[in-house]
């Protein structure tokens, strides 16, 4: 991973270098991007394009070696002078023709102009962040779009990227703002009897509000981690249940290997599904039974532990001979009943669902459970505000002051402004006014070349 102290060094003055990067496929394509940002970027687009285009316009011009003169390639030019740009800087966009020997050749070309290099993961980015184009909250939300393999993921990512989360901070930011002023307005006036009274009545209206809305989004907070990094599903049970013939079944794929050999799944198994937009982890493990065998062994232990941390086990035991799940109280257990196609006489049990992943009888009923847990998981409502580990504990961070704020409401003033400072400054790290730099080297190693 990329550390923090890779980054520093290109932390400098507007004379810093320019960057280049290949923003589209590495792989042979029809069109190929190339994006430069830097203090230099004017002066390459008119070296190599021979005239400087019109800004934010595409010209169609002849790409040449500014060194020998020799065409490198016709195509689009367009140039972004900063601070009107992606980066605040000046920045350019070179679509060319996709092959290999194409894009080889341009990015020779550029590197040999003076004080440009490649760009490092994640720096165009970075430095639409340092330039104030974008916020924390901003630049994850636009790693988290990238990312986005669900429709659910890419509205939600896209609430994020687009200033969604950072209006929200700004707003309560504002009104604690205003909340501390009226604290200095009653030192400032604290010989007159009824300035106290009056600033803490109307300090109060404030701070009920902010303290409502974080709650209310910490309340929803695990449904929009659980969106970003999908629902983990895990199947279990005795060995020949039928677990790998129904993963295979739900990913319409040979995934796990099928066999009447018991333990022929030893270690866990992971297919990626989109269940109507939501992400969801299904896991296949190997059957859990008392076994002497080492190898054997270390599969079930790895198969308890997935189940225990998963959001939901399917529990599959024969129907004519079920078998009860030993997990802790707060595991999800669903009990799955399967091979009904072999064995039609059975007893029901209550809230089981009983299948054949082999003739697929009875799987649109699981299907049709699984969308509902997921939905019901993720919310359907507006998109979550909290999508990481560090929104929920800004979040946590800041109700708690205001709590405190407002227990004591009626008490010295320097504790009120206090409380109301530590409140102010959660909102502050959440969306990257102070506080970053323990983040940001984890945030932009994450980001591919280019963006």
């Amino acid at each position: 991973m990329t550390r923090l102290s890779d980054y520093r060094w290109h932390r400098a003055d507007p004379a810093r270098d320019t960057i280049y990067a290949l923003a589209s496929g590495q792989v042979r394509a029809a069109i190929a991007v190339l994006r430069v940002s830097g203090a230099n970027a004017r002066n390459i687009v008119v070296a190599l394009a021979g005239k400087q285009p019109v800004p934010r316009r595409a010209s169609l011009v002849t790409f040449a070696d500014p060194r020998s003169g020799t065409p490198i390639d016709r195509g689009l030019i367009l140039f972004f002078p900063g601070p009107a740009s992606f980066t605040g800087e000046d920045c350019a966009e070179f679509h060319l023709h996709g092959g290999p020997a194409v894009v080889a050749a341009m990015i020779a070309a550029l590197a040999r102009f003076k004080n440009t290099r490649p760009a490092d993961a994640g720096e165009f980015t970075r430095r639409a962040f340092e330039n104030g184009k974008l916020d924390l909250t901003e630049v994850e939300g636009l790693a988290d779009l990238i990312d986005a393999e669900t429709e659910a993921q890419r509205r939600q990512a896209l609430c994020q990227a687009e200033g969604g989360l950072r209006r929200k901070a700004e707003a309560w930011r504002a009104a604690l703002l205003e909340a501390a002023a009226l604290l200095e307005a009653e030192i400032d006036f604290a010989d007159e009897a009824d300035v106290t009274p009056l600033a803490r009545r109307k300090l109060a209206g404030i701070l009920a509000p902010v303290r409502a809305d974080l709650e209310a989004a910490l309340a929803v907070a695990r449904a929009g981690e659980l969106l970003r990094d999908g629902l983990s599903v895990v199947i279990a049970g005795p060995p020949n249940a039928g677990k790998s013939t129904l993963l295979n079944a739900l990913a319409h794929r040979e995934a796990a290997i099928v066999s009447a050999l018991p333990g022929t799944t030893r270690d866990a198994i992971e297919v990626r599904l989109d269940i109507a937009g939501i992400p969801v982890t299904l896991i296949d493990t190997a059957g859990l039974h008392a076994s002497q065998e080492p190898i054997e062994r270390i599969g079930i232990e790895r198969a308890r532990a997935k189940a225990e941390s998963a959001d939901l086990v399917l529990w599959l035991s024969e129907a004519k001979a079920p078998v009860t799940p030993e997990f802790p109280p707060a595991t999800k257990v669903w009990p799955i009943l399967t091979k009904i196609d072999l064995h039609r006489r059975f007893s029901a049990r209550e809230g089981a669902i009983a299948l054949s992943a082999a003739t697929g009888e009875n799987l649109d009923v699981l299907l049709e459970r699984l969308l509902n847990f997921a939905r019901t998981a993720v919310g359907a409502g507006e998109p979550a505000l909290i999508m990481r580990e560090r929104h929920r504990k800004a979040f946590a961070s800041a109700t708690a002051a205001l709590r405190r704020a407002e227990t004591g409401i009626d008490g010295p003033v320097e504790l009120l402004a206090e409380e109301l400072r530590a409140a102010i400054r959660a909102l502050e790290i959440l969306i990257g006014k102070v506080d970053v730099e323990n983040v940001l080297g984890e945030i932009f190693a994450r980001f591919c070349i280019g963006k």
